[in-house]
């Protein structure tokens, strides 16, 4: 069981000003911590199940500083899980390096997308395409809340997340910059070619200042009544559209 120190402690993670604080964030469920304890991520508490702790090597619990076994009832009371039968990872958050851009590189930039989930649906995506970086505006949601890492399937540990200054990152790079508009030449008669391809949200588009910096505007044609897309589809026929040759 739980102390009630250590309870508070892991619980107070489900909100970013703790995260910040302590420099840490939560991972849930079986998926999510094998993936984080076999990735490059420190981490620093490993909870679980009897029966889940059991199933793992003990060259991947020693990944872990500290292993906790635990009750299913300790995991939902201190996570966000309804149900969890397996465990719970404390994990450190890395320093964030500079922010670059490689004009051979298809990397994705995100404005304003502030839906967890979205978030977590576009890492899922890009990782699933291959793109190992993407570049937040600052008023993105925080990769770090539990409702994106879940939604990631644990493709967070593959894909760098960084938060900066969009419209400095993208004016100071040499790439093509691809933004997704209305008023832009269908996609599949665009020119595709690694750069920035930049996201905006699904309530206010990309904002006017990011605009001005891009070079090739698309557009995913509609042939139905709907008003929009999804960020998270629209990212992922975008990106699709990207390795059809």
């Amino acid at each position: 069981m739980l102390s009630k120190r250590q309870s508070k402690y892991f619980k107070s993670l489900q909100l970013k000003k703790y995260r910040q604080l302590e420099g840490k964030f939560l991972v849930e469920g079986a998926k999510g911590v094998e993936e984080v304890l076999r990735s490059s991520y420190q981490v620093e508490s490993l909870l679980g199940t009897a029966e889940f702790l059991h199933s793992l090597s003990e060259s991947v619990k020693s990944r872990a500083n500290e292993v906790i076994e635990a009750k299913e009832a300790d995991l939902l009371q201190v996570g966000t899980f309804k149900t969890n039968k397996a465990g719970l990872a404390v994990v450190k958050i890395p320093v964030q390096s500079q922010l670059s851009a490689d004009k051979n590189e298809l990397i994705l930039a995100l404005d304003g997308i502030n839906d967890p989930g979205n978030l977590g649906t576009i890492i899922r995506i890009a990782d699933w395409y291959g793109i190992n970086n993407i570049i937040c505006s600052e008023d993105t949601a925080d990769v770090y809340n539990p409702k994106v890492i879940n939604s990631t399937m644990g493709s967070f540990t593959r894909v760098k997340v960084s938060y900066g200054k969009l419209k400095e990152f993208i004016a100071k790079s040499d790439c093509r910059v691809y933004g997704a508009l209305l008023e832009g030449q269908s996609i599949y008669k665009s020119d595709l070619k690694p750069g920035i391809v930049l996201m905006g949200s699904e309530s206010h588009g990309i904002s006017e200042e990011l605009r001005k910096l891009i070079t090739d505007p698309i557009k995913i044609p509609g042939r139905g009544g709907a008003e929009s897309l999804n960020v998270g589809v629209a990212t992922a026929v975008v990106l699709d559209n990207f390795f059809r040759n």
